[in-house]
């Protein structure tokens, strides 16, 4: 959506609205043979007050509109400009919208438990999710879903969008579902009993080099802690000492699962995060004692699309001196949303309060500017070359703090890293920017792994068998780019020279990943990941 488009989407019911409020003030001086009563939209009585006069408007609207008009959209919709109007975090889920929005915050969904993709039109199972509903009657990574209760759904340009309507429902319903398995290629019907599916948030657990430990934290779900714990602990068992973790993309989530997370490295007594608000009275989150990773050693990697609860994390651990926060400038939101359920199933997410970290810093970037510039900050900073180098960013004097070790660390807009490392751009080209853009190492990768996964399942039985043992060969190398060609990506055989270290690698870790699931990316990306390689460095 274009920004013109979306600053009309939001406005517009204020314009409505404001209109028609000025259209009746003029008309009971010019018209005023049209206008019997002027008292009878604004009752002149004490208990009149800002609220009524908008819902006065709302049902003069639909009584005398001179067209017919949906008075639930237009109200929903002018609550979303009113939010708009406050700051970017604050915001409205209408009921239809709200299992998609929530899911990922509950850590759960419910449904038949598959991750899947619309390839050459027909749904392809990635992966069923293990001990769900559809990895328990056998169901396949790449069995294709070719039927679901009484509606065809391959080869109708079915979207993502409508296979999830189909296939999610509530724990103990049924769903029918006619599946042309890979093995066989025969079709087979099964019904699945939908049940509550886990979204797990932390991604390949493992240990990356000697005694240090590596996991990636995608959000804070309220799952997150003791998904936390179990791969740590798990990490502990095979010899962890030391442990990097890896919150760069990470959005934020529930606060108080960063808290949990920050009390498991922090010694007792130790402030993490504090929070306060013009109504809301300070409240402080202190350390407790027995934290399991106490004495491990810690890095923190972050950068600008770290955020929230993300912030609350590094934001703790360097404030406390307790590890290394290392990358770039995160994306700085220190607003804390409390929600409000309504009885239609809509529900408020209003901002209430600010979080501050230990050292008293508020994190929160400036959001004077329109919405779309406020989400666009991070782009702004690439052109700005920011992402490229820390002398491009400034803070003034009244934004520094002071660790308890004397560490000077600033405020207001963001936590910048202890560690800088610059977005890398080595043997970067067009050519390689224009393959992912367009989803070719993707789809290719898919499409590679789907035709082969038998044979390559049965030649390399892990993840990390695949990472050592596979190699993407020139006949290979060579056959993703006449793929690109096919798909209209212009040959550039200079650009495709200079990338193709990182094309092939790629290229691997994303086949990886349909064999492996994540591990099987993360572990092949990670040995080339300047981050993860400056944190080794710090960590040693």
């Amino acid at each position: 959506m274009s920004k013109n488009k979306a600053l009309v989407f939001i406005l517009l019911p204020i314009i409505i609205t404001g209109s028609v409020v000025v259209g009746i003030f003029l008309g009971s001086y010019l018209t005023p043979s049209d206008v019997n009563n002027k008292n009878f939209i604004f009752p002149q009585t004490q208990r009149f007050n800002t609220a009524t006069k908008l819902n006065e408007i709302l049902n003069f609207i639909e009584d005398t509109y001179v067209d017919s008009v949906d008075k639930k959209n237009l109200t929903e919709r002018s609550i979303t400009a009113m939010l708009a109007l406050l700051d970017p975090h604050s915001y409205y889920i209408p009921a239809q919208e709200f299992n998609e929005m929530n899911d990922p915050i509950e850590g759960n969904f419910e449904g038949i438990g598959i991750e899947f993709r619309i390839k050459n039109d027909t749904v392809l199972v990635i992966s069923p999710i293990v001990n769900g509903p559809s990895d328990k009657l056998g169901i396949k990574a790449g069995d294709r879903i070719v039927k679901v209760d009484a509606t065809e759904i391959a080869g109708i340009g079915i979207t993502n969008e409508q296979v999830i309507k189909l296939l999610k429902g509530p724990r103990g319903s049924k769903v029918g579902i006619d599946i042309i398995q890979q093995s066989t290629q025969k079709k087979k019907h099964f019904s699945i009993e939908r049940d509550q599916i886990p979204i797990f948030s932390i991604d390949a657990p493992y240990l990356v080099k000697d005694k240090i430990g590596y996991l990636r934290i995608t959000r804070f779900s309220k799952t997150t802690y003791t998904e936390f714990l179990e791969a740590t602990q798990k990490l502990k068992k095979q010899g962890m000492k030391k442990l990097i973790i890896d919150l760069r993309g990470n959005g934020g989530g529930v606060l108080e699962v960063a808290i949990q997370i920050a009390d498991e490295i922090i010694s007792k007594n130790k402030m993490i995060v504090y929070t306060s608000g013009r109504v809301r009275t300070k409240e402080e989150y202190f350390s407790t004692a027995n934290g399991t990773l106490e004495t491990t050693g810690i890095a923190i990697l972050i950068n600008e699309n770290s955020a929230s609860a993300s912030e609350i994390l590094a934001g703790a651990i360097q404030d406390n001196d307790r590890g290394t926060v290392i990358g770039r400038r995160s994306f700085g939101k220190g607003l804390v949303q409390e929600q409000v359920m309504w009885p239609d199933g809509s529900a408020l997410r209003l901002t209430v309060a600010r979080y501050y970290t230990p050292t008293g810093r508020c994190i929160q970037k400036s959001y004077g500017a329109s919405i779309e510039e406020y989400h666009a900050e991070s782009y702004n900073r690439y052109l700005n070359g920011e992402l490229l180098s820390a002398d491009s960013i400034h803070f003034p004097d009244s934004l520094k703090f002071y660790t308890p070790e004397g560490k000077v660390v600033y405020g207001g807009g963001g936590i910048m890293p202890d560690v800088f490392v610059p977005m890398d751009t080595t043997n970067g080209t067009p050519y390689l920017y224009e393959l992912r853009y367009n989803g070719i190492i993707q789809d290719f990768a898919l499409d590679y792994a789907d035709k082969n996964r038998t044979s390559l399942l049965n030649k390399y039985k892990s993840a990390l068998d695949f990472k050592n043992k596979f190699h993407v060969t020139n006949d290979i190398f060579n056959s993703i780019i006449k793929y690109a060609s096919d798909n209209s990506i212009k040959k550039n055989l200079e650009e495709i020279s200079t990338s193709k270290g990182i094309i092939s690698r790629e290229l691997k870790a994303t086949i990886s990943r349909n064999l492996f699931n994540d591990f099987g990316y993360y572990v092949i990306m990670n040995e080339h990941d300047e981050t993860i390689q400056e944190a080794l460095k710090i960590l040693k």
